[in-house]
């Protein structure tokens, strides 16, 4: 059975929720800042098809300084579909799930 975040168990289908963080590594405050815009950005867009339950935390790397958004939603779209986050069909038999903590 999948167990909820503490407080969250009372909601019968929580929304994802994001958390969003950019270290020093990635730049400068402003780069720091951009990047976190366009993840925020890019998961605003993807949280509908995200399987409801979910916590994730994204971690900004340097290269999305950079990006554009549309490059952003793609790197996330992929990102998710290998956690298999995404909401779907069933899987296939045999096939691994993992389930929300």
């Amino acid at each position: 059975m999948p167990t909820r975040a503490p407080g969250r168990a009372s909601l019968p289908e929580p929304r994802p929720r994001f958390g969003i963080v950019a270290g020093r590594a990635v730049g400068t405050a402003v780069a720091r800042n951009r990047a976190k815009r366009l993840l925020r950005e890019a998961a605003r867009a993807a949280a509908p098809s995200i399987a409801p339950g979910w916590d994730v935390l994204l971690i900004a790397r340097r290269p999305l300084a950079q990006a554009k958004l549309p490059e952003a939603q793609a790197a996330l779209s992929q990102l998710l579909r290998r956690a298999r986050l995404l909401a779907g069909p069933a899987p296939a038999a045999g096939e691994r799930v993992v389930e929300p903590c």
